[in-house]
């Protein structure tokens, strides 16, 4: 079976992006699994090799038909934005130019069919925004470069698919979207990528918004006015669904295996679940693109970067994911074709 060709983006130049990717694509596993090619500015991936002192050359190339995918050698496609010598750990428009310019040309590789997937390092919002994107982050980015509106995020994690019915909203406003045709539409998503990525009769959780599930109207009444109810329509139409769920448990059983997947109604609901549990296996993989996705579920650690003491656990775990899911990208492009 051919290896997949993963294209993996450093992230933010002066973030611990380059240090993680590094690590990464220098050990052997990598080129064994996969043919990975590093997407961003050479000269920063020279740097974060040097911080880390490891024995690894630069392959820098101006296409993916270049790279040599060889063991020992980290091939990067080559920007030309970022030099090696940005400040470590600052807000720098330069540095967001960079980020943006990276996520840009490996969605556009995948997009051609040159890359199987797309691996992320971690952004700083602050320095995309310097830079003039008006995305709240990588995820907005890639609906756009795509034509995708049914975008969303899945946490992958020991097994159990996490879905999010509301995002990057204040707590407050996460609650006002909770209604029954909205979470009738995110369990409908959440069953699709259950079914794309393998799973043709999933179990779907939808877990409760109040303590104890509202206790029958008393702790709030969004259980009986919407996810119930939203609940109830999908199992009319065949969906294996079940809930609402009180939060304190139903990721518990999902770990567990009684279900295939959780949907989580607001960010940190899930986010806390997933990475108290396993915050250096915890995968992100985008879903509802036309092209496969995966990403390290944590932020740019402007405060350890360039030490050379950035975890990179979880930048192995989503490189196995898109080796492991890489086969599902053909299923992909027909369940959400873009625009």
């Amino acid at each position: 079976m051919t290896k997949p060709v993963l294209a993996v983006t450093l992230g933010d130049p002066v973030g611990i992006g380059p240090e993680i990717t590094a690590k990464t694509l220098a050990a052997p596993e990598a080129t064994d699994t996969a043919r990975p090619l590093a997407v961003g500015d050479a000269p920063v991936l020279r740097r974060a090799i040097d911080v880390l002192g490891l024995d690894a050359k630069v392959n820098a190339v101006k296409s993916v038909a270049e790279a040599k995918f060889e063991p020992g050698t980290i091939d990067i496609l080559d920007l030309g934005i970022a030099p090696g010598d940005l400040p470590w750990g600052q807000v720098n428009a330069t540095a967001g130019q960079a980020a943006v310019a990276a996520i840009e040309q490996a969605t556009k590789a995948a997009l051609r069919g040159e890359v199987d997937a797309v691996v992320t390092s971690p952004i700083n919002k602050e320095s995309i925004w310097a830079a003039g994107s008006k995305h709240l982050g990588h995820t907005e980015m890639l609906g756009e470069l795509t034509g995708s509106d049914r975008f969303n995020t899945m946490f992958w994690v020991r097994g159990l698919r996490i879905f999010f019915a509301t995002r990057h909203l204040s707590l407050r406003e996460a609650v006002e979207q909770i209604t029954k045709p909205n979470i009738e539409h995110a369990i409908r998503e959440a069953y699709t990528a259950l079914r794309v990525f393998g799973n043709d009769s999933p179990r779907l959780a939808v877990a409760a918004l109040n303590p104890h599930g509202g206790e029958g109207g008393k702790f709030g009444d969004e259980e009986i006015v919407a996810i119930a109810p939203a609940v109830e329509a999908a199992k009319a139409d065949g969906l294996d669904v079940y809930g609402p769920i009180p939060a304190d448990s139903v990721f518990h059983q999902g770990l567990e295996g009684r279900y295939d997947g959780v949907l989580s109604l607001y960010h940190d609901q899930g986010h806390i679940a997933s990475k108290t549990v396993d915050f250096h296996g915890t995968v992100s993989v985008t879903v509802g693109l036309p092209i496969l996705r995966t990403s390290v579920d944590h932020g740019t650690a402007f405060d350890i970067a360039g030490t050379g003491r950035a975890e990179h656990g979880t930048m192995v775990a989503a490189f196995r994911a898109a080796v492991d899911l890489a086969p599902y990208a053909p299923r992909l492009r027909e369940a959400y074709p873009g625009g």
